[in-house]
């Protein structure tokens, strides 16, 4: 065979592959390319189907069509038993869009542990950096009745109260866990410290809500601390005010200390900083999950408890005289606390878990309690 008829039939071949990747029948009984995938056909006698699509090669050269689907094709190993649908896996909590994010009454957030968790461990760390600061002062000057002026100092207790902010970070960081957005105004409004969904008559009126419970809550707190006063002489047979001594007498002396721009500064950041921080973690993380995990009685009893009890841990740990003292000292400091605990948690139920007029009615009261003592210990 000279060179001319080597070309030739390059040629020919060429064309038949050309051909044949095109699904262009062949007359030929013997295909070099699968005319309906294209792949090439290995030299294999006889071979019926395709190793490629698992095509029925001789049905389609007999037919000049493709054989029908019910035909059992032998490249491919049929299952034993119909196979369900696997979803594909996902890792974390379903995440919230951004218009989902103030009415997420339908989504799994975080359970019981974390809701109670993550507060604690935000409070520890908080007076972990308080304590650290103390033994700073304490390691430079050894003189311990310098630290006492300074804890008594109204100015220490500003100072002390930006460690707060702790209580909005800790919280705004996890909640990233649960957005498909995670911004900074995302992580806030999923706590509920956000004005999304509202105008600006709907601000308003949150502000004058939160203002009236603050006064509220202040007549509240007194009634409380009335009748809890009268229950225990009653109960335990002792005259609280002769034998017992206030059980706020460090609170009682910063008050006394005070000036009017200390106060001024108090009240500043009762309401900017306390207010705000503490209802973020403890309504707006806290109890917002354990009302997911428990349902909303127990989420805001609960809340309740812990928050009581962490501004009164003071007490068990200051009052040591004798264990009766103990009791009551901590008696006429948790009920009050409870019951305040328990106004802003209905509060924040109420306003379909908003925070904005919780805050104002925290850190009023707070402000208000301030000024009310300070003007009863100057003046009367």
């Amino acid at each position: 065979m000279d060179d001319k008829e080597v070309q030739d039939l390059n040629l020919h071949n060429e064309q038949e592959t050309s051909r044949s990747k095109e699904g262009i029948e062949l007359n030929d009984t013997s295909w070099l390319f699968c005319p309906v995938c294209g792949k090439k056909i290995p030299k294999i006698h006889k071979l019926k189907f395709c190793m490629s699509c698992g095509i029925n090669l001789d049905y389609l050269k007999e037919h000049r069509t493709l054989q029908q689907e019910n035909v059992i094709n032998p490249y491919i190993k049929p299952l034993k038993y119909p196979q369900p649908y696997t979803p594909p896996i996902s890792y974390g909590p379903k995440k919230i869009s951004d218009d989902e994010i103030i009415d997420t009454k339908n989504h799994e957030l975080w359970g019981t542990t974390t809701s109670i968790g993550v507060p604690l461990g935000a409070f520890l760390l908080m007076n972990f950096l308080t304590a650290g600061i103390l033994v700073i002062i304490i390691y430079a000057s050894f003189d311990l009745e310098l630290l006492y002026e300074i804890l008594l100092n109204p100015y220490f207790l500003i100072i002390s109260s930006f460690f707060e902010l702790i209580f909005i970070i800790v919280p705004v960081v996890y909640v990233a866990n649960y957005l498909q957005n995670p911004t900074l105004e995302n992580r806030l409004g999923l706590l509920g410290f956000t004005t999304r969904g509202f105008e600006k008559k709907g601000v308003l009126k949150e502000i004058l809500i939160g203002l009236g419970f603050a006064v509220i809550g202040v007549l509240l707190v007194g009634l409380v601390s009335f009748l809890t006063e009268i229950a225990l002489e009653t109960l335990f047979g002792v005259e609280i005010v002769s034998d017992l001594g206030s059980g706020t007498g460090d609170v009682e002396s910063i008050i006394y200390s005070a000036d009017i721009l200390s106060l001024i500064l108090l009240s500043i950041v009762m309401i900017l900083i306390i207010g705000t921080s503490e209802e973020i973690l403890f309504r707006g993380f806290m109890q917002k999950g354990l009302m997911r995990s428990l349902g909303n009685k127990w989420g805001i009893l609960i809340t309740a408890f812990i928050f009581a009890m962490i501004h009164v841990i003071g007490v068990i740990l200051l009052v040591l005289d004798s264990p009766l003292i103990l009791l009551i000292s901590f008696l006429l400091s948790f009920i009050p606390y409870f019951a305040i605990s328990l106004l802003i948690g209905f509060i924040y139920y109420w306003r379909n878990e908003n925070l904005l007029a919780v805050i104002i009615t925290h850190g009023v009261y707070d402000a208000l309690t301030i000024i009310l003592a300070f003007f009863f210990y100057n003046i009367f």
